[in-house]
């Protein structure tokens, strides 16, 4: 009995982002999802360049040696992402999320790295192969929080472990399955995970029978959610060459989608097979500018995370039994909250991983607590946080407490004056200086704030 893929990969820019970085391929041996993020033109390029050096292994013969292959061909990408970065300032930050899965025979090997994910449809039911390496789904893992609070955490989209420009190494989730026919895998991007509900991914996977049809519904289901973020999916069918009708076969043609698909090249006389094709791949994604003639022009490329949706290639944490961590991405972030008795900026996020403080000090000021409103006091204990997490931001949140402040000194004043006009003068004896005025206070807001 001869198993096959019948795939198809589907990719769209949404409805915001100026470029796509995501990058998706699918040939009869090899399903490839590549996230891409960071810098002003690194996630594209990053994307690409992990599909270049995966599209080699499309069309030979594996035997029992996929993980490593698959595991090497990664660790080459890495490797160059960290070479682009360290020779182009401007690709600084450059990195990218990844899944692939190489086929031989009745196996499947699987690598994954970052938060893009990987589902199975097996007998009519739907399983994740794959677990995010996100700082929310490590506090999921440790029991600090519930898999409903995860989904619409603030920082939610800090990436603990990707490819590309850090030097923590490169460490993989491994998988090797024995295939079924009637199976089917989706490999897709958080632009489809993140704004697509889980029931309705399952109700999609499990009835929309052709491969092609089931991408397009998952990226038009991604796009009415708003589709803020690239997206992408990639879905491969198992099927039973030996029980298809004559001309029922697969086409093997790759399909290449994405940012890779602006990249890719036509092969040259060199040669036309996989290695062939992903060194054209390769070579233009170290392009300025697309060749005259190509179909899909790169965009100029932004940055793919900003406010919630975060960039942070560099915040791999290493596990504490390592002793080792970093960071960077919650140097970039700010929030105001109490330092003793008075109001203070923080740089970071008011959580911490393990032994490690996310967040430090940065500004003492010297505006106490206990002369702010009540309702501000409340705030404040929360921790107020600015929707864009810029330093800028949090101390325009200083100067709007500050404001509160003294409206609230200046009310507490005008109440307690004798000698303001505004106020009555009445005897000691007059019964209407016993009356009350009702509280005006108003109730406590949330603690997610704009200036």
């Amino acid at each position: 009995m001869t198993l096959a893929f019948r795939y198809a990969a589907r990719s769209d820019v949404g409805l915001i982002r100026s470029s796509n970085q995501d990058s998706g391929y699918a040939g009869p041996h090899l399903l490839v999802l590549a996230d891409g993020m960071g810098g002003p033109a690194g996630g594209d390029i990053a994307s690409s360049i992990a599909i270049a050096h995966l599209a080699p292994l499309d069309g030979e013969s594996h035997a029992g040696d996929m993980l490593t292959l698959l595991r090497d061909a990664v660790v080459e990408a890495h490797t160059e992402l960290r070479t682009r970065a360290l020779d182009n300032p401007d690709l600084a930050g450059l990195g990218t999320t990844l899944i692939a899965a190489l086929r031989s025979g009745r196996k499947l090997a699987m690598i994954h790295i970052g938060d893009s994910r990987a589902y199975l449809v097996r007998d009519g039911q739907v399983s994740r192969l794959t677990t995010d390496h996100t700082y929310v789904q490590h506090l999921v893992d440790q029991g600090q929080l519930d898999p409903e609070e995860a989904e619409n955490h603030p920082h939610r989209s800090v990436i603990l472990r990707v490819l590309g420009d850090h030097d923590l190494g490169v460490d993989l989730d491994e998988s090797v399955r024995e295939l079924h026919a009637g199976e089917r895998f989706l490999l897709c991007s958080d632009g489809v995970s993140s704004f697509v509900s889980h029931d309705t991914i399952v109700e999609t996977l499990t009835s929309v029978t052709d491969a092609g049809e089931c991408a397009d519904r998952l990226v038009d289901l991604a796009l009415r959610a708003g589709g803020p973020d690239n997206i992408t999916a990639v879905i491969a069918d198992v099927v039973e060459l030996d029980t298809l009708p004559d001309g029922a076969a697969p086409d093997t043609t790759p399909q290449v989608v994405g940012s890779a698909a602006a990249h890719w090249k036509k092969p040259t006389r060199g040669g036309s097979g996989a290695a062939a094709r992903a060194a054209a791949l390769t070579s233009a994604a170290g392009d300025g500018e697309a060749e005259d003639g190509d179909d899909a022009a790169a965009p100029k490329r932004k940055k793919r995370r900003t406010g919630a949706i975060i960039t942070v290639l560099a915040l791999l944490l290493a596990l504490v039994a390592a002793g080792v961590s970093g960071y960077r991405w919650t140097q970039t972030q700010h929030y105001v909250a109490a330092s003793g008795e008075f109001v203070a900026i923080y740089r970071g996020i008011p959580q911490n991983l393990g032994p490690l403080h996310l967040s430090t000090a940065v500004e003492t000021t010297d505006l106490r607590v206990d002369d702010l409103p009540p309702f501000a006091q409340d705030r404040l204990a929360q921790n107020i946080t600015p929707e864009s997490g810029s330093l800028q931001d949090a101390e325009e949140l200083v100067t709007s407490l500050r404001a509160q402040s003294t409206a609230a000194s200046d009310d507490e004043t005008d109440a307690t004056d004798p000698t303001d006009p505004a106020t009555p003068t009445t005897s000691p004896t007059d019964p209407a200086s016993t009356s009350t005025t009702p509280s005006t206070t108003p109730p406590a807001t949330g603690t997610t704030a704009t200036p």
